[in-house]
């Protein structure tokens, strides 16, 4: 799909712009003219052979033609004059480099993810928002506010001295990035395959950079045995299939295996994190040939450890779902009080209470919980699947 190649090409043109002309804001600029240009002309004359060489040469030329108006105005002309047409676009991938940039020491760790995923990732100020679950407006002016301190910031990979401070972000940015792609937050698909295929390859390119690093390598595992169920998480008409109706033939085993032995070797050689605690989660899951086989126990006891490391309101409530496997939805049921009052009205929040209750057995009080999530979500296939759990209590629903 033509927005698939433009959405793949527009982080590696903006790197090689502001590697070329620096002001991040005036080369992201110049970048959307270029892609909506191709957005025109490519279905008209046809993809050109070199898409991203197209896309720089036509934002180089968007770029010059502001610094000339920039350049009469302030007695710079005669500088950009000489200038020389812009040069062919390199073959070097900048996307790494540009996902350091964005990570700039200079923003706020919520700046610097918010502007990651505008301009690596290519999420829409919306998308982040509710990534965040924060209002459309406050991440417009995140963003903006972090262009501006861009100003003047070298285009470059950071040395090594200052690679961990930047890493807690980069990690989020691409955390981010993969959950869009494997469950979009709205929208008439489940999944947006090209946000988590490019969250797996930069956080490829990450961990080659930091091998050492537990966390990069916990990640990758993380994304890999996620994404490894991906081929069974919907049907042939797109609708949502939850895990424990998955048919786990279709699982990639190959990213299975992978991703097991990763997070095997790592929990064993690096200090724990977040992210390892939930790949090891992910494993778990993965490991079981059918749904009644899943260790529980041992789920629940990794999220009592992640909430101890890394608290957060969806750890929180896949804990609760944890204890209620083990002990039984009236445990579970019990515990919801405790998720964060601040997403006590996010879809996850009352899908959970409506599994819980279902499993209890009050299909009445299942059904309103049900309907409640479908209209909290703007998932489309999420809507589809909740509303026919409310239209159907009895088979027991789960994780996906």
């Amino acid at each position: 799909m033509l927005e698939e190649l433009l959405r793949e090409q527009a982080p590696q043109v903006l790197g090689a712009l502001v590697r070329r002309y620096g002001d991040f804001d005036a080369c992201e600029d110049a970048v959307q003219e270029a892609l909506l240009a191709a957005a025109t002309q490519w279905p008209r004359d046809g993809v050109p052979e070199n898409p991203r060489g197209w896309l720089v040469t036509v934002a180089s030329r968007r770029r010059i033609e502001v610094l000339r108006n920039e350049a009469a105005r302030t007695r710079r002309e005669e500088t950009v004059a000489s200038w020389s047409p812009p040069e062919p676009a390199s073959a070097a991938d900048d996307s790494l480099t540009l996902l350091m940039l964005c990570c700039y020491p200079a923003l706020t760790q919520q700046s610097q993810v918010a502007l990651t995923l505008r301009a690596v990732g290519g999420l829409t100020t919306g998308e982040i928002a509710r990534a965040f679950l924060v209002p459309e407006a406050t991440i417009g002016q995140r963003i903006s506010r972090a262009k501006a301190k861009l100003q003047g910031a070298r285009f470059a990979m950071p040395p090594a001295s200052e690679l961990p401070e930047r890493l807690a972000a980069v990690l989020e940015v691409l955390y981010l990035i993969f959950n869009e792609g494997y469950t979009a937050s709205s929208g008439p698909s489940l999944h947006r395959v090209e946000l988590s295929a490019e969250a797996i390859r930069l956080t490829r390119l990450l961990r080659a950079q930091l091998p050492a690093e537990g966390e990069v390598a916990g990640l990758l595992a993380l994304m890999l045995l996620t994404d490894a169920r991906r081929p069974a998480r919907t049907t042939t008409d797109g609708g949502l299939v939850p895990l424990p109706e998955q048919d786990r033939s279709l699982w990639d085993a190959q990213a299975i295996a992978e991703g097991t032995e990763l997070i095997e070797a790592t929990l064993r050689s690096a200090p724990v994190g977040r992210y390892q605690l939930q790949a090891a989660i992910a494993a778990v899951h993965d490991a079981a040939a059918k749904a009644e086989d899943t260790d529980w126990r041992e789920i629940l006891m990794l999220y009592e450890l992640l909430e101890s490391i890394a608290p957060g309101p969806m750890v929180t409530l896949n804990r609760i779902v944890a204890v209620a496997m083990v002990h039984g939805p009236a445990a579970g049921l019990a515990l919801l009080d405790e998720v964060d009052p601040a997403v006590q009205e996010h879809h996850r929040v009352a899908a959970v209470r409506a599994h819980l209750l279902e499993l209890s057995g009050d299909e009445a009080a299942a059904r309103q919980a049900y309907e409640l999530a479908a209209r909290l979500t703007q998932s489309i296939p999420e809507q589809r699947y909740l509303l026919s759990r409310a239209a159907s209590s009895g088979s027991s629903a789960g994780p996906s």
